[in-house]
C-alpha cells in the first residue's frame, strides 16, 4: 500500500500526502546538506586565497564562490542578503 519510509526520523504522518512530504523533506534534507558543505569549502579556499594575497588564485576561487552561493539563493537554501554580501566581498577583493 504506501512505500515503507527510509529515513531516520519515524514519522507521524497519518495521511497519504503527509508520509510523501516527509519523504520529500528527508531527500531535500540530504541534498541541502551536500550544498552548503560545497558552499563552505568555496568560502575556506576563497578566505585562504584572499590572505595569502595571491591574485591568481583569487581570481579562481572568487567567481566559483559567488556563483555557488547564486545558485545557492535562486533554490531558496541560502537568503538573498547573505550571497550579495558574498557577491560584494568577491568583488572587492578581485578589485584589490
Amino acid at each position: 500500500m504506501f512505500r515503507p519510509l527510509t529515513f531516520s526520523t519515524t514519522a507521524m504522518a497519518n495521511t497519504k500526502s503527509a508520509l510523501k512530504a516527509a519523504r520529500k523533506s528527508e531527500r531535500q534534507t540530504i541534498r541541502n546538506k551536500g550544498v552548503k558543505t560545497r558552499l563552505k569549502t568555496l568560502h575556506k579556499k576563497f578566505s585562504a586565497a584572499s590572505e595569502s594575497g595571491d591574485a591568481d588564485a583569487i581570481k579562481v576561487a572568487g567567481p566559483a564562490y559567488a556563483s555557488a552561493m547564486a545558485r545557492a539563493t535562486k533554490s531558496g537554501l541560502i537568503h538573498r542578503n547573505a550571497a550579495s554580501r558574498a557577491t560584494s566581498r568577491v568583488s572587492k577583493a578581485l578589485v584589490k
